[in-house]
Order: structure tokens, then C-alpha cells, then sequence
């Protein structure tokens, strides 16, 4: 387990901001509004040589009616209970605000090791105003800019003081699992479901989800990162900057993945969204499993659901081989087959067939249904085949007239490989060269 970092205080005080500086990247939504970060959101850094994993919660706000407060405080708990350190950050220009007087008393009655932050002061001569969060009881102040990284080293050589020994593992190399689909599916809730715990922030409003969330998974035999992702919206939906930054999230998550675990909402059937959606992860190459949520809402009979799996390949011909699985993340029926059946996919994603093998089987096939007579009445010869080195499978078909290869043949070839070695759930590629 790595060492952790858990970054709190009340809203808009640029926790997301330290947490991007500290990550190096553009992991979290920046914007100058209050309540934007809602779940917790996990990055890597290190410093002086020591590795540990950075948590950035939303804003804590004691007290408040709002159901998504409410939601906010719950993660924020669960993200100081996992915290070997707490960043509390407050606002250097605002002063001592009553939010931070709560979270103070809160922070002060925890067991862990709580340093105090005090961002925005950029330069020397505001330190001496930041003397005033001495009132909030927590000990040494730490001024720093989030913004241009003022003071940050100082406030890391602290925290890096009080982590235990490195543990921090390479995750890297681990397939990665991203749940995506329209805002108000269920992805939430089947996170939750796949890990046991109330990992995201679930409520029914639609979009709750902003960031993207990493989550190592590793039980039953399966070792991969689960990517929760923000609902993808249509462009015109899209209405907030920070709704453009969510789906651009989504996006580079799918890009990212290996395999995409698309959720759809069994009440609402298969729209054009949910069909663009597969559609870039059919561009992409990722390896695909369609999850049918809230069966247990559907009134049904013996046939209903081979009547809505059919509707569904119908409208996403010609690639239709990929897994359908029905299931309740609310109830948590079916929902570990779906990770089951990902890691199915993540495997057929990776096979690599011999060159042998590979001629072996699919000249004979050939030969026996060889193509069409090719125009000006010249045969169309394929005389090698061979699968490429490439993250995603690829097969180049080297002949003698291969402009000349027509697309009912092609999708044969394809189907031939699908049906003989097992590429279910992933989007394959056929070439054609001259020899």
C-alpha cells in the first residue's frame, strides 16, 4: 500500500491547484468556482526521493443542507481515514474564514498528522499575514502559492518527514478498465459495486461525476486500474467550461484504456449518445463490454432481454461481437461478471497468433473460398498473412491486386479470425498490401 497524501479544507481555497502542481499534470478540474472537485481524485508524486499517492477531495462544508455537501463531507472522511498526512490548505487572502474554524475542530480531534497550508501568499511579505491561522490550533503554518509553487517545496520537505517508509507500487503496467457512458447511468453505483465500498459520490442528479477516478483493483485473481469517468454529454448539452473539461476527461479515459465497460440505462434503451460513445471506443480500438443497468426497473419476459441485445448489435453493425451483460449495480446482480468478462477482453485484446498458425488456417480457408475474379478478369491471390506488432490487433494480407479486395470479403476474413481464435469485445484490423 502506498503512503498518502489527503489535500482538504472548505471550497475554492486551490487544493486542486496544489494537487496539479504536486502530480505535474492537469490531473484535476481547475476553475474559479466554488464545489467543482466532488470526489476524491488520486495522483502520484514524489519528493526527496520518496513516492506517495495525493488525494484531492472536494470542499468540506460543515453543517449545510446541500446534498452534495453532504456528499462532499462523506468523501473527505473517508479520505483523512485513509491519509498517513493531511495538506489542510486555507486562503492566505481571505483570512481565517468560519469554514476553516470547522474543519480545524474536526482536523484537530483526527489521529493523523495535520499540516496547515496557507496558499495564495506569493510573496515574502505576506507571510507575516498569514500568522493569523496560528488561531485555528493546529501548530507550525506553511505559506506557500499553489499557483507559482512559492513555499511548496518547503511544505513537502515537511510532509515527507512524516510518511512511512516508501511502499509505493508501479501500477503502469497494469491493464486499465474505464467505466464511461451518459451522465446518470449508473457508473457511480457500479464502481461501488465492483469495489464493496462507497468509493464515489452517488446521488441522482445527472453529471455528479467530474474527474476521472484511478482505483487499483486487485482480488479474485484480477490485477487492473478502474477508471471512473464523467457522464459523456452531446456538445450541445454542454453548457459550463467545466462540463467541456468532464467530457475532454472522459475522452482521453477511453483513449487511455485498454478496455471500456460502456453503461447504459435499460429504461431509457440505446440512444444515438450511447451509440457514439461505442463508436469512439470502436475508433479508439479499446476492447468493449456492454453493461445493460437497471434490468431489475424493466418489466420483462423470457425473451425481453434477447430481444434488447438484438436491438442493440442491429444498431451497431458491422461490429456486433462484443459482450452484453444485464445487470443491477443498485442490487449488485451480475455486476463482478462484468469484470470478469473485461478481463476476458483485455486477454483476447493482447493475443498474439504465430505466423504459422496464422497461414496455416486462414490459406486453407481461403483456398476453399477463395475471392471474387478481380476486375479486368484477373484472379485475386492472397499469398501471406502475418499479425503486426501493435498494441491492438492487426493482420496485413499481402496479395496481388489488393485495391481489388471488396468489403463483403473482407468481413468475411474477419469473422473467420473472430470465430476461430477469439477476439470477442475487441475491434480488430485487416490490411492489404502488395507482396
Amino acid at each position: 500500500m502506498s503512503n498518502i497524501v489527503a489535500i482538504v479544507g472548505r471550497p475554492n481555497v486551490g487544493k486542486s491547484t496544489l494537487f496539479n502542481r504536486l502530480v505535474q499534470s492537469r490531473q484535476a478540474i481547475v476553475e474559479e468556482s466554488s464545489g467543482v472537485t466532488r470526489d476524491r481524485h488520486y495522483g502520484h508524486s514524489d519528493w526527496n526521493g520518496k513516492s506517495f499517492t495525493v488525494i484531492d477531495t472536494g470542499g468540506y462544508v460543515v453543517g449545510s443542507d446541500d446534498i452534495f455537501e453532504e456528499e462532499i463531507r462523506k468523501q473527505v472522511d473517508l479520505a483523512i481515514d485513509e491519509a498517513d498526512v493531511i495538506i489542510f490548505v486555507v486562503d492566505g487572502q481571505a483570512g481565517v474564514h468560519v469554514l476553516d474554524e470547522d474543519v480545524a475542530l474536526i482536523l484537530r480531534k483526527c489521529k493523523k498528522k495535520v499540516l496547515l497550508g496557507v496558499n495564495k501568499t506569493d510573496i515574502p511579505s505576506k507571510f507575516g499575514e498569514a500568522a493569523e491561522f496560528y488561531a485555528l490550533g493546529l501548530g507550525e503554518i506553511y505559506p506557500f502559492s499553489a499557483m507559482t509553487g512559492t513555499g511548496t517545496g518547503e511544505l513537502l520537505d515537511e510532509v515527507v518527514k512524516y510518511l512511512p517508509n516508501d511502499t509505493t507500487e508501479d501500477y503502469s503496467d497494469l491493464p486499465r478498465f474505464a467505466v464511461v457512458g451518459r451522465p446518470n447511468v449508473g457508473k457511480s453505483s457500479m464502481i461501488n459495486a465492483f469495489l464493496g465500498q462507497e468509493r464515489n459520490i452517488v446521488t441522482d442528479i445527472a453529471g455528479t461525476t467530474r474527474d476521472s477516478n484511478n482505483t487499483h483493483f486487485n482480488a479474485f485473481g484480477m490485477d487492473f486500474m478502474l477508471v471512473d469517468t464523467a457522464g459523456l454529454r452531446k456538445k450541445s448539452k454542454v453548457y459550463e467550461n467545466i462540463e467541456f473539461y468532464s467530457v475532454m476527461r472522459s475522452i482521453r479515459a477511453i483513449e487511455e484504456c485498454d478496455v471500456a465497460i460502456l453503461i447504459i440505462d435499460a429504461t431509457q434503451g440505446f440512444d444515438a449518445q450511447d451509440m457514439n460513445i461505442l463508436r469512439l471506443i470502436e475508433r479508439n480500438k479499446k476492447g468493449l463490454v456492454l453493461v445493460v443497468n437497471k434490468w431489475d426497473l424493466v418489466e420483462k419476459d423470457s425473451n425481453t432481454h434477447l430481444q434488447f441485445e438484438n436491438m442493440i448489435r442491429e444498431k451497431t453493425a458491422p461490429f456486433t461481437d462484443y459482450p452484453i451483460i444485464f445487470t443491477s449495480a443498485i442490487n449488485r446482480q451480475r455486476t463482478f461478471k462484468v469484470l470478469e468478462m473485461a478481463q476476458k477482453v483485455y486477454e483476447n485484446r493482447e493475443r498474439k497468433i504465430s505466423v504459422r498458425e496464422l497461414n496455416d488456417t486462414m490459406l486453407e480457408i481461403i483456398n476453399s473460398q477463395p475471392p471474387q475474379i478481380a476486375s479486368r478478369g484477373r484472379y485475386l491471390k492472397i499469398k501471406y498473412i502475418t499479425q503486426l506488432k501493435s498494441p491492438t490487433p492487426q493482420f496485413i494480407f499481402f496479395c496481388n491486386l489488393p485495391k481489388d479486395v471488396k468489403d463483403n470479403y473482407v468481413r468475411f476474413l474477419e469473422n473467420k479470425i473472430r470465430s476461430i481464435w477469439d477476439f470477442h469485445g475487441v475491434p480488430i484490423q485487416l490490411f492489404f498490401r502488395e507482396k
